[in-house]
């Protein structure tokens, strides 16, 4: 939904874009890109989460120094930056699934899954295709990993030195929570124009895509598809962050019996 809004030019509401998409393709059409966001998941989340603690670690010296806020938002950027560029190919061709519906049938790529659109983009356009709207998609992703990284850390202890509550599930669960909304609402401008960037066949930089949406639709633009950005990110950002302190904690103790 968040995709088809973003794509969509005019004032489409959430609830008329739900019914629209059921009414043309049934249940199944809430699955469009199922394929590409697995890939996705495995090329972006994967690099942007194993990088931040990686420069986490190499800037305490390995727990020796104590990290300061600049120090976290220099680490999930840099994190972030990676993860852009490995996702890129795989947010293309999300982008381009979604929204395939809602175009006229000569203009649809009609990809089947994942690597049947890798195939035809490498094939119709060139290599140079899979990093279509790199440059949003990037600054996309160090929004995305710094506000959503930081601020879970930051969410994280603040509850614990100002709240009776102990390290645990609840804390976990509140903070992250916390962190999909401030991440939602700082990514969403440069989510849109990515969106809307790597939706286009043809020519058009991020720019010109700013200009002509921001001349047609106004400044709100920014913030299209909002909602079903925030229901989509704030569960994702709780079960991640859940199931990585928990992760965490398995691996604390393994190596603690080990040494």
């Amino acid at each position: 939904m968040r995709v088809r809004l973003q794509t969509t030019k005019g004032n489409a509401s959430l609830v008329g874009t739900v019914k629209d998409v059921f009414r043309n393709g049934g249940i199944r059409a809430f699955y469009t890109g199922l394929t590409a966001s697995i890939f996705r998941q495995m090329t972006y989340s994967l690099t942007r989460l194993g990088a931040y603690d990686l420069i986490k670690a190499q800037l305490s010296n390995t727990g020796a120094k104590k990290l300061t806020m600049g120090d976290l938002v220099l680490a999930s950027a840099g994190a972030g930056a990676l993860g852009g560029l490995a996702g890129n190919p795989a947010d293309v061709l999300l982008v381009r699934m979604i929204a395939d519906p809602t175009k006229p049938k000569d203009k649809q790529f009609r990809y089947r899954n994942a690597l049947h659109g890798l195939y035809r983009m490498v094939k119709d356009e060139g290599a140079a295709s899979l990093f279509r709207g790199v440059v949003p998609n990037t600054i996309r992703a160090v929004l995305m990993n710094s506000s959503q990284l930081v601020s879970y850390d930051v969410f994280k202890g603040m509850i614990l030195q100002n709240t009776d509550m102990k390290d645990g599930i609840p804390v976990h669960f509140l903070a992250s929570a916390l962190a999909g909304t401030v991440a939602t609402t700082i990514c969403s401008p440069a989510d849109v124009i990515k969106s809307r960037v790597m939706a286009r066949e043809g020519p058009g930089g991020p720019m010109k895509v700013l200009k002509k949406s921001w001349q047609k639709e106004g400044p709100r633009f920014l913030f299209k598809g909002w909602l079903p950005a925030w229901i989509r990110l704030t569960p994702n950002t709780i079960f991640m962050f859940v199931f990585l302190e928990q992760l965490r904690h398995v691996v604390d103790t393994v190596r603690e019996q080990v040494q």
